[in-house]
């Protein structure tokens, strides 16, 4: 394969941070609007929306908001904007094609936001070992290289019998 193209070994990458918060953002909105919709057009709303629909609703809300402050903190030249555009097309695949907001987004969307967080306070996940931390915010125009142990270590001297 030629060098210069969109696709390479080099490029080849799957972020999940990426990943979960568009999902976070995409099935909180969905969740936090299905009773809406589903009222409207006489679709079939589980028990939880139907008795109680607060609770959804503060639960899609707040996976909302974690998805949004994650892509605030990626910022406009990490994909920000981005993250924020599929969360919106997954919320309206979710809801309006595939009418199944009501209970598969109550599981769905606190557990992508919990990855999330946790992801966010720095626990590894794969796929991301090569890229600016997940919620590291650096000056404009600048990156900062990944600062791993490996880097960072000194490799010891031998052990053993045949020493100079």
């Amino acid at each position: 394969m030629p060098s210069g193209l969109w696709f390479s070994a080099e490029t080849t990458m799957i972020d999940a941070f990426f990943l979960l918060a568009a999902g976070a953002l995409g099935w909180g909105l969905s969740l936090a609007t299905y009773r809406l919709f589903a009222g409207r057009n006489n679709w079939p709303m589980g028990q939880l929306h139907a008795d109680v629909p607060f609770i959804p609703v503060l639960i899609g809300v707040g996976t909302l908001v974690i998805g949004l402050i994650f892509a605030a903190s990626r910022g406009l030249e990490l994909g920000g904007l981005h993250i924020v555009g599929v969360g919106i097309l997954l919320a309206v695949f979710w809801t309006g094609f595939l009418r199944v907001g009501s209970q598969v987004s109550l599981f769905l969307a606190p557990a992508a936001a919990a990855m999330l967080v946790l992801g966010f306070l720095g626990f590894p996940f794969p796929g991301n070992y090569d890229y600016m931390p997940a919620g590291y915010k650096a000056t404009r125009g600048t990156v900062l290289a990944p600062n791993r142990i490996e880097d960072r270590t000194i490799p010891a001297e031998p052990r053993g019998l045949l020493r100079p």
